[in-house]
């Protein structure tokens, strides 16, 4: 972050024994304020937030990825079970979770 003046202060602090041995011989005091010529947007400060938006962005996506990922295998290794398992019976109702193939 860049150091900024509080506002109401025209120059840098000037020591007093400077001011005083200027004031007493009647030698200028010559201040040098060094100025930005940087004008335009702070390039730094517009993108540091997108980057962490979009890297943000690209891991909510990879967890949806890998989330369909998870359930597809699921699903897949549910219809082998029950494809392995034939008709399930609980109390004389059978089910019958898959077709035979002919």
């Amino acid at each position: 972050m860049s150091h900024r003046e509080p506002p109401g202060i025209i120059a840098p602090h000037i020591p007093a024994d400077a001011y005083r041995r200027a004031e007493a011989t009647g030698a200028p005091v010559v201040i040098v304020v060094h100025g930005s010529t940087h004008h335009g947007i702070p390039w730094r400060r517009v993108l540091i937030p997108f980057a962490v938006a979009g890297a943000a962005a690209l891991g909510t996506w990879g967890l949806v990825v890998a989330l369909c990922a998870l359930l597809d295998a699921v699903a897949h290794t549910a219809t082998v079970i029950a494809g392995v398992a034939g008709p399930i019976g609980v109390g004389g109702i059978t089910l019958k979770l898959t077709h035979p193939k002919h």
